[in-house]
């Protein structure tokens, strides 16, 4: 995240997909509701983190990064799946290369 951020990229452009254990802002902030933590989503103003159940809610940015942190074969292929058509201009893949292969059923 870092590197990205040090890269020029605005927190704002961010969207983070876990597959596994949420990543822990997510679960802060979801601690305050669901309606707070989706109106964090649509302000775009920050790096927002979310779980591969409910990925399918979230809105197009220009990043988005899948980490493959866990959870099961069918959490990371709808991760990926979801990630693939909310990233507006870069895609990034983190985890085990060989999960990641198997799951996209491709040497990547």
């Amino acid at each position: 995240m870092d590197l990205l951020l040090d890269s020029g990229r605005a927190p704002g452009d961010v969207l983070v997909i876990t597959t596994g254990e949420p990543h822990p802002w997510a679960t802060h902030e979801l601690s305050f509701g669901e309606t707070s933590y989706w109106a964090q989503h649509d302000a775009g103003d920050d790096v927002f983190y979310t779980d591969a159940q409910v990925a399918n809610r979230a809105g197009a940015r220009p990043v988005v990064v899948v980490a493959v942190n866990g959870g099961p074969e069918s959490a990371a292929a709808s991760a990926l799946s979801v990630a693939h058509t909310r990233a507006d201009a870069l895609l990034i893949v983190c985890g085990d290369p060989q999960r990641i292969n198997s799951v996209l059923g491709a040497a990547v």
